[in-house]
């Protein structure tokens, strides 16, 4: 477990979260990294017997020294923009280790893309197709590429995260790919097909929808064969769900069974976890400012903390819980407490009907806030984003410090 009390107070490591709070200040990310090279571990060890190679998804969390780290832990990446490859070539990876992904890459991303040596796009409309090709003809150059197949599969999760059904924007219908990958593998002398990708969504917990969904694009990789187009790579995408309240996620050694049991010799698998690897590493420090208790039955009790919708926007947006706590345990009464932000919007909520005995000043610590955390956040209301700090062991660093007002009004001409 990363996080763990030890005499009441709870650390990160060995490291008391009340240590971190005092010196960086709140609000504040931190991210145990043993916690990450564990599950990272783990699923290498899942992967063992299939030709896999794990591409981190940059967009679950995308600071510099998370991207180096797992370029030290020897990932590739998969990207969905030309900002993502600028941080993970400046973290050190070897561009030819990426795979970009996205329905709407501009001229200046495939170009400057293909001009690092990218390792593959996974294209997702004709039009795409044909943008890269006229791009690498004009450099000279010959363009890798999948085609996204959306295989229209079914899943259970939030309607924003859901991505591999017909009503999504993403990808190809089955027949559609098919005629795609034989027009590159035939007509296209400036793109190299490699193979098919899909991605089905975020956040699932079950495995039946990745049976599914890999079945038919075996099934329409067997198809590309005996229409003589050759089709080395299958990339499965990620998505991978973990455990926030009482979901059952299933395991990484369960993954491997499933992928264990289907025909996958001669074929070259990418797996792009994000939240998987990183999403428990990580928790969101922030400070009670206000107790606003309620006036009168059936009204709610309200606790303002110094955190907001602009520093972690997942239960605004998704209606997603995190679970809140206190770093030091203090006697006291409960109440069921709203945590709230000092935005001026009613969504501005971070938990709600929280069981906690709280007062000023308390500082509580929201779980599970490793991926799409810090990377969604905002300066909505010319509110500073928060530093990011990373424990392993008995060692932590800042990784990025917290902004300052000047940070804001550099980029401003007024």
């Amino acid at each position: 477990m990363p996080y763990l009390r030890k005499e009441g107070v709870l650390c990160a490591d060995d490291i008391p979260l009340s240590a971190i709070a005092t010196q960086v200040g709140t609000p504040c990310y931190v991210y145990t990294w043993s916690d990450v090279t564990a599950r990272y571990r783990e699923l290498e060890r899942a992967l063992g017997s299939i030709n896999a190679r794990i591409r981190y998804a940059v967009k679950a969390n995308s600071n510099l020294e998370v991207l180096r780290r797992m370029v030290e832990l020897g990932a590739g990446f998969d990207i969905v923009s030309g900002g993502e490859l600028e941080r993970v070539i400046r973290a050190g990876a070897n561009p030819s280790d990426v795979v970009f992904s996205g329905v709407g890459k501009t001229r200046q991303e495939v170009s400057f893309a293909l001009k690092t040596g990218i390792g593959c796009f996974n294209v997702e409309s004709v039009a795409e197709a044909h943008r890269i090709e006229e791009i690498a003809e004009r450099l000279g150059l010959t363009a890798p590429v999948a085609v996204r197949v959306n295989p229209d599969i079914d899943v259970d999760t939030h309607p924003y995260i859901a991505t591999g059904m017909r009503e999504n924007k993403f990808g190809m219908p089955e027949d559609d790919a098919f005629a795609l990958a034989v027009a590159i593998g035939r007509d296209m002398s400036h793109l190299h097909f490699k193979g098919l990708a899909y991605h089905i969504g975020s956040q699932l917990t079950e495995l039946e929808p990745y049976a599914d969904s890999l079945d038919a694009v075996l099934e329409l990789r067997s198809r590309l064969l005996e229409a003589e187009v050759g089709c080395s790579v299958i990339d499965i995408g990620g998505g991978f769900g973990i455990r926030y309240r009482e979901e059952e996620p299933f395991s990484f050694a369960e993954l491997g069974e499933l992928l264990a049991q289907r025909p996958l010799q001669e074929i070259e698998l990418d797996v792009e976890p994000g939240r998987s690897l990183i999403g428990s590493s990580g928790v969101l420090l922030t400070r009670v400012e206000y107790l606003k208790p309620a006036a009168k039955p059936g009204y709610p009790d309200f606790c303002i903390v110094d955190a907001a919708m602009n520093d972690l926007i997942r239960p605004a947006l998704y209606e997603a819980f995190h679970d809140v706590e206190k770093v030091t345990e203090t006697e006291g009464e409960e109440r069921e407490w709203n945590i709230v932000g000092p935005i001026c919007e009613t969504g501005d909520f971070l938990a709600k009907v929280r069981s906690l005995a709280l007062q000023e000043g308390d500082l509580l610590a929201i779980r599970d806030v490793g991926a799409y955390g810090f990377v969604m956040s905002s300066n909505y209301n010319s509110r500073l984003r928060p530093a990011e700090v990373i424990v392993e062991g008995d060692v932590w660093e800042v990784s990025r410090r917290r902004e300052s007002m000047a940070d804001l009004l550099n980029l401003e001409l007024g």
